[in-house]
């Protein structure tokens, strides 16, 4: 088999090779992300042609994913668990699948965005994944990040099982992401099309603004299962109401409401600031860092504060810098400062999410990706740390649940900085991170995902496979 001269098909590509964040205007890719790319095409002629399969086919299949991991161990070194044979033999790498099939996944934090959103930028994170995500081909219009594509992507075309829907304010009403009566609305459409409550929801709390204790007082009424706020104000920009958590005149009056109402979950998005966070939010940047979570949960330990993204300080690919201070020293960027704070305060109501923090880096910079993880399990203990992929905004997780799932700790990692092995794909570890610490904040009690309608949909779409 030939390789195809001028292909363009590299939205079929299982992994990404360059990735936009949230907050960054442009795509990125670095160089060692152009050689995954370069070596995984490679590998797609010289794989394909003995099973008769053409690169796009190829690419498609699960083998094709297993080489995508081949090529990102090449290129970063082993830090993948990946058999050569599941990309040479269908029959291995379906195997492999079936074995995984029944492992629980719980996404903590996943979006779209309500009917009338205005904004067509956030469309751009879609333009970008269809580069390597074959289920994203052709124009990425508001359809794609509305209610229908979201659960074909997250419920559908994933593994993933159960799910926590999240939404973000911003200084104009029209472009939060989602009201707090399309979130609950969503939970009650997905056990509709489900058959169970596979759907939690939060419900937004936004200190400060007009009217905003009312707010959330309606919000309790409405029985979300957990709070969402934003210390910055809003995701990206400059925002008229930043505000922080030990706030005791402003916020510990809603803590009050929040512990009397039963609803006790409260995830603060922190961290993922844009590269030019210094410019573009200057007098709110700071309310991004994690300073203001310990007073807060020592005051509330009737609260679980879970720390969206894990802090991480920047939404971009790490730099140069950032790799070699964590290289040399163990150090993070405000993901450090979080996992310090439960030893160092005396906290045990405190948890990290891995929404965006794990896509961005698992592909990036995978020994820097399995440090944010090692730092995160020593420092907060394994059975605070909980998955989530900000999905809908790069397509289906299912790249990034491999990608977990395959990952290991570099052996000198846990020498040098006492990080421990990450394990199996269903092992203890990984079984906790996925779905068993959710189980612990989020309730599912009413979910059947192995007998409802989705469950149905699911098998038999397996069944059909080749």
């Amino acid at each position: 088999m030939t390789r195809e001269k001028g292909w363009k098909g590299k939205g079929d590509l299982p992994l990404p090779t360059r990735i936009r964040p949230e907050g960054e205007r442009v795509r990125l890719q670095t160089q060692q992300m152009r050689r995954v790319e370069s070596e995984l095409l490679a590998l797609a002629d010289r794989l394909g042609a003995p099973l008769g399969m053409d690169r796009r086919r190829f690419l498609r299949s699960s083998s094709g994913m297993a080489a995508a991991f081949l090529a990102m161990n090449s290129v970063f070194g082993p830090l993948f668990a990946v058999n050569p044979a599941e990309a040479a033999d269908p029959q291995a790498a379906a195997e492999r699948g079936r074995a995984l099939r029944e492992q629980l996944i719980i996404d903590v934090q996943t979006h779209f965005v309500y009917p009338e959103y205005p904004s067509k930028g956030i469309l751009g994170l879609r333009e970008l994944a269809k580069r390597w995500n074959p289920q994203l081909q052709g124009e990425q219009t508001f359809e794609k990040i509305h209610f229908d594509n979201f659960y074909d992507e997250v419920f559908v075309n994933s593994e993933t099982d159960l799910a926590v829907l999240s939404s973000a304010p911003a200084d104009d009403p029209k472009r939060y992401f989602l009201h707090n009566e399309n979130l609950v609305r969503a939970r009650e459409r997905v056990r509709e099309k489900a058959g169970s409550q596979r759907l939690n929801v939060h419900a937004l709390f936004t200190p400060g603004r007009p009217g905003w204790m009312e707010d959330l007082e309606r919000a309790i009424e409405m029985k979300p299962d957990a709070w969402k706020g934003y210390t910055v104000g809003m995701p990206s920009g400059e925002s008229r109401w930043p505000w922080r958590m030990d706030d005791e005149k402003l916020v510990y009056p809603a803590y009050e409401k929040m512990v009397k109402s039963g609803i006790t979950t409260v995830c603060i998005h922190k961290g993922l600031l844009p590269s030019n966070y210094r410019e573009r939010m200057a007098k709110t940047w700071q309310y991004g860092n994690v300073d203001d979570v310990p007073q807060a949960a020592r005051d509330w330990p009737q609260l679980r504060f879970l720390i969206y993204h894990s802090a991480i300080r920047s939404g971009g690919l790490p730099t140069g810098e950032q790799l070699q201070t964590f290289e040399q020293s163990g150090e993070i960027p405000w993901v450090s400062d979080l996992a310090r704070i439960p030893e160092k305060y005396g906290v045990d109501n405190v948890y990290a999410e891995l929404g965006s923090v794990f896509a961005v880096t698992s592909i990036s910079a995978p020994r820097y990706c399995a440090g944010i993880l090692g730092t995160l399990i020593k420092g907060m203990g394994e059975e605070r740390v909980l998955w989530g992929t900000d999905s809908v905004w790069y397509g289906s997780p299912q790249w990034q649940i491999e990608a977990l799932r395959r990952l290991e700790m570099p052996e000198d990692l846990q020498k040098r900085f006492g990080y421990r092995p990450l394990g199996a794909a269903d092992g203890d570890l990984k079984n906790r991170i996925f779905a068993g610490n959710a189980k612990q904040v989020y309730s599912f009690k009413n979910a059947h995902p192995q007998t409802d309608k989705l469950a149905k949909i699911k098998k038999e779409a397996q069944a059909a496979k080749p």
